[in-house]
């Protein structure tokens, strides 16, 4: 069987096997109380718009630590009437008094953690802008319809599950920070334990003004006062310089952006995938681009799954991908990014070329685009944070074939940690992606592509990807995991595409991270669900040629979680959608029946 037919071929074999009627819908989320909230719009004749907004909204009560309203994301947007796929771009932006030397105003980049906990690191948020915007383009729903569930669970509670609880108990210090904060995730000082009761008043009643008033209650009057006066707060090591920088006018200000998706292609299959300011689809297109060379899937030639050949391969593909998103990528609107000059075959042809199978590379450094793309800028690598594994992601398809795959986060588990007073919500802490110290420099040509700038967006892995065959949608999926989320999404597209597996296989199979051109290998092993493994003997191969992170010789050095994967699918054959969620978090997959 070709390779180009072995995915198509394992869809059809799960919805034989596994889905034996029809769905009017199906949700993946990485919680079962945010899936029953998008199950119930979907239930309700609501469309895959309308519950991506409910999931949303509920993931701010079940996953504070890693999504809400004080944060933002993209949101792909597959219309099935029009065949259109589009983005809503809900990332926060810096605000207008932001300043490129802000995280290193002595000359110095300031600590990340009394950075990333102080209002300094606030960008302004873009959630409830974003949610609003596409329903309003899209949804069949009122903005209130899909809050009501994310109301009942403040007001009623729910269960802590063991992931929050852990996040809890190994926040950092996070939590505990700011009484606020403290007081919803540790009552009188004891922090809460899985099982508990959690309940969230103060959100509730913030969600419940938005329902009533729009999005404008969160943007102007006296919440957008309350969030201005809440990201002022800094830590006392820093004094003012930590002070955020945010006003009343950035929040009345923010408009989300509607994108186009960055389309590339695979062995014949096409992918939808997010341009910048996302680096994600960048750097994934760029990886597949360096590996189509090969024959990934091909046991006979030695590259089958978890083979040392595809692994090194792999962790070449991705060091020298990784070493271009340090140099060139940014925000795309305030900086010019060289997209066609990343992905131009020719381009790609010459860094492959730097892969040899029988070692390690010397650490690459970032290659030169530019003669294949019209842009005249010539960046140079600059200093910035790394991104926390803490956000979420949540694919939908509805009963018409729209399918929504949405990325979203507050950056850093539990944000900024600052609640605002009497809302019960958590502020990001978005800005630590951008530079801490400026790259800018007039005389190398370098226009600082990821350097704070007011209005601007930060850099960010959020790759919500779809798959399409023959112009068709086949399936949607994505992954939190600060910059591994861009790695997990190669897995699982390698995965389908190369091993034939289905998108559960895929989605359980262990992942292969290096996120730096002279990063560590990070990679997972073959305990429990996570199967097939990558064994001790394909790891040793690959000490042999050098590569790092794994460990001693003999000794299984794959012990990583990597992301957390939430798709849905549509069978080819017989148009039946179905879903696959990640149990690396509590996912859940709800299908509605006819």
């Amino acid at each position: 069987m070709s390779r180009s037919s072995r995915f198509a071929f394992a869809l059809c074999l799960l919805s034989v096997s596994v889905l034996a009627a029809a769905a009017d819908g199906v949700v993946s989320a990485s919680h079962p109380a945010a899936a029953a909230a998008g199950a119930r719009m979907l239930a309700a004749g609501g469309n895959a718009v309308d519950a991506a907004a409910a999931v949303q909204f509920a993931l701010n009560v079940v996953e504070p630590q890693s999504s809400g309203i004080g944060g933002g994301g993209f949101m792909m947007v597959h219309l099935a009437r029009t065949g259109e796929t589009v983005i809503v771009d809900s990332r926060e932006r810096a605000p207008a008094k932001a300043t490129a030397g802000m995280f290193a105003p002595d000359g110095l980049p300031m600590s990340f953690p009394l950075a990333s906990t102080s209002g300094v690191s606030v960008g302004v948020p873009g959630t409830v802008r974003g949610v609003d915007a596409a329903l309003k383009r899209w949804g069949t729903k009122k903005l209130a319809e899909t809050l009501a569930p994310a109301i009942a669970l403040a007001e009623r509670g729910f269960r802590v599950n063991r992931f929050l609880a852990a996040d809890i108990a190994n926040d950092g210090g996070r939590t505990q920070l700011f009484p606020e904060t403290a007081a919803i995730f540790r009552p009188q000082g004891v922090p809460l334990a899985e099982g508990d009761w959690l309940l969230q008043p103060e959100l509730a009643k913030t969600l419940k003004l938005i329902a009533a008033k729009g999005p404008d209650a969160f943007y102007r009057g006296p919440l957008a006062r309350a969030i201005v006066k809440a990201q002022q707060r800094a830590r006392s090591e820093l004094g003012e310089t930590g002070r955020g920088r945010m006003t009343l006018d950035d929040l009345a200000q923010y408009r989300v952006a509607i994108r186009q998706p960055l389309i590339g292609h695979y062995r014949g299959w096409t992918l939808a995938t997010m341009p910048p300011p996302s680096s994600g689809g960048l750097t994934l297109l760029q990886m597949l681009g360096l590996l189509e060379r090969y024959p990934l899937g091909d046991t006979a030639q030695g590259y089958g799954f978890g083979s040392a050949k595809i692994l090194h391969l792999m962790i070449e593909a991705m060091r020298l991908a990784f070493a271009d998103r340090a140099m060139w990528i940014g925000d795309d609107d305030a900086v010019p990014v060289p997209s066609r000059g990343l992905l131009h075959a020719e381009y790609l042809a010459g860094r492959a070329a730097l892969i040899s199978l029988d070692k390690r590379m010397d650490t690459p450094q970032a290659g030169d685009p530019l003669p294949w793309d019209k842009a005249d800028v010539r960046p140079k690598v600059s200093s910035a944070r790394e991104e926390s594994p803490h956000t979420t992601h949540f694919s939908i398809i509805d009963r018409w074939g729209n399918m929504v795959s949405y990325t979203s986060t507050i950056e850093h588990t539990w944000g900024s940690g600052i609640t605002v007073p009497g809302y019960g919500f958590l502020l990001n802490n978005e800005l630590t992606d951008f530079n801490f110290l400026p790259g800018a420099d007039a005389a190398a040509g370098n226009p600082g592509a990821n350097d704070v700038a007011p209005g601007k967006r930060p850099r960010s892995s959020m790759a919500p990807t779809m798959l399409f065959r023959n112009g068709k949608p086949l399936a949607a999926y994505g992954s939190p995991g600060g910059a591994t989320i861009i790695n997990s999404v190669l897995n699982v597209t390698l995965d389908l595409v190369d091993h034939g597996m289905s998108l559960q296989q895929a989605i359980d199979a262990p992942r292969l991270s290096v996120t730096q051109a002279g990063g560590k290998v990070s990679c997972e092993g073959g305990q429990g669900f996570m199967q097939p493994a990558i064994g001790v003997a394909a790891q040793d191969v690959l000490r042999r040629l050098g590569h790092e992170g794994l460990g001693a010789i003999g000794t299984d050095g794959c012990q990583a979680r990597i992301g957390s994967v939430q798709g849905v699918g549509i069978d080819p054959a017989s148009g039946t959608a179905y879903g696959a969620a990640d149990r690396r978090r509590e996912g859940t997959v709800i299908t509605i029946r006819r």
